[in-house]
């Protein structure tokens, strides 16, 4: 790659894997992350505001309760994360401080970037502490998270609190220093990536999954993040973090894997409908509504084949190509129930069916985001207003 500077970015997001924080025998890597505060505090220093995505709670309060390697129940761990956070939080201000840095705590969980109020609400206190001087440390909060309500990994959080704040570069600190062609730990030949201009279908199919035991992310959820950020105009890196002073390490020319942003990102109010991490349904359509919708109409019912999930009006559904291919997201006009009756038919035809006047398309333009890639051509169930 050609010379690369961390100067021209002015809010950057860093996340920061479970392992790269927790020894699993001796709890907190205190060097390790003061090395990092420093990193931080040059950024600072050189005019960035800095948002901080910390993993950890759950490793570092296990770590400190004694619970061993062994799996925890759900319990076990939402009390592993009530002891690690205070001591998490705790480090954080200690190291932050050394630098001059002031620091903030904010624990979400997924309603809280899911839900448009809230995310509203979330954005706002995020976006008073950076105005304060104070760096944000934002983790999920695994206290009251369950498998059916958290996001499950921290590197689309980061992506999700990165595209809410307008950050304009993630950073990702990983176990690995970036993508390659395949997992090089079990291909010796594996190509490394230094820049990935768009993440297609072949560079997610070099993904493999999640290798470390603290750690529930992988380069899976990584290109998940990616696809997020870059969607919504952020630069993200991949790289190193297992050295010291990881950020400065970017800034010397170690490796790393750069994910250039879209040069149409989604902005404002799209980008909290194309970050959406678990839409609450998905549309399958026919070919002539992926056309329709790449040449920026709305979906009509009539383009819509197989409805999925229970999803009520205005929630975020995913629409399917035949194929079975993510090709945008959006919010529904209608509930799943009245979606199953009229999917198909003409518009002419949905009064009839629902015995009132309804909504003549499924998801109008203005609350649809294109987030995959198809031919663009000729429409068929398209609706201009």
């Amino acid at each position: 790659m050609t010379s690369f500077s961390l100067r021209k970015y002015r809010r950057i997001t860093i996340k920061i894997g479970s392992a790269l924080l927790v020894d699993r025998a001796r709890g907190l890597k205190r060097d390790w992350l003061d090395s990092l505060a420093a990193d931080i505090g040059e950024l600072a220093d050189n005019g960035a505001e800095v948002l901080v995505v910390s993993s950890g709670a759950i490793a570092l309060g296990r770590t400190i309760l004694g619970l061993g390697r062994r799996a925890l129940k759900l319990e076990e761990s939402q009390a592993a994360a009530a002891v690690g956070q205070i001591a998490l939080a705790g480090a954080w201000s200690d190291a932050l401080a050394g630098n001059g840095l002031k620091s903030g705590q904010i624990l979400l969980t997924l309603g809280d970037t899911e839900e448009r109020r809230r995310y509203l609400n979330a954005r706002a206190t995020i976006s008073t502490l950076v105005k304060m001087k104070a760096v944000p440390v934002i983790n999920e909060n695994d206290t009251v998270a369950t498998s059916e309500i958290r996001y499950g990994d921290n590197d689309r959080l980061a992506a999700r609190v990165a595209t809410m704040m307008g950050a304009d570069l993630l950073i990702l600190l990983s176990d690995i220093d970036g993508l390659y062609s395949a997992p090089p730990a079990r291909d010796p030949n594996a190509e490394f990536l230094p820049v990935v201009e768009r993440i297609t279908p072949e560079i997610e199919a070099m993904a493999g999954a999640a290798a470390s035991e603290l750690s529930r992310g992988g380069m899976r959820t990584k290109l998940d993040a990616g696809k997020i950020a870059t969607g919504a105009g952020t630069a993200m890196i991949i790289a190193a973090g297992t050295r010291l002073s990881p950020i400065l390490a970017i800034e010397r020319g170690e490796r790393f894997t750069l994910f250039r942003p879209s040069a149409h990102p989604v902005k404002g109010y799209k980008t909290w409908i194309a970050g959406q991490l678990e839409p609450a349904g998905r549309l399958t359509v026919d070919d002539g509504a992926v056309r329709a919708l790449m040449s920026g109409k709305s979906l009509l019912p009539a383009g819509v084949k197989l409805v999925s999930g229970n999803f009520a009006r205005g929630d975020t559904v995913a629409i399917l190509s035949p194929e079975g291919r993510e090709v945008a997201r959006g919010l529904v006009a209608y509930d799943a129930a009245d979606a199953v009756r009229v999917a198909g038919l003409k518009t002419a035809e949905i009064e009839t069916v629902l015995g009132y006047e309804a909504r003549s398309a499924m998801i109008h333009r203005d609350d649809l985001v294109i987030t995959g890639h198809a031919p663009e051509k000729e429409a068929d169930h398209a609706e201009s207003a």
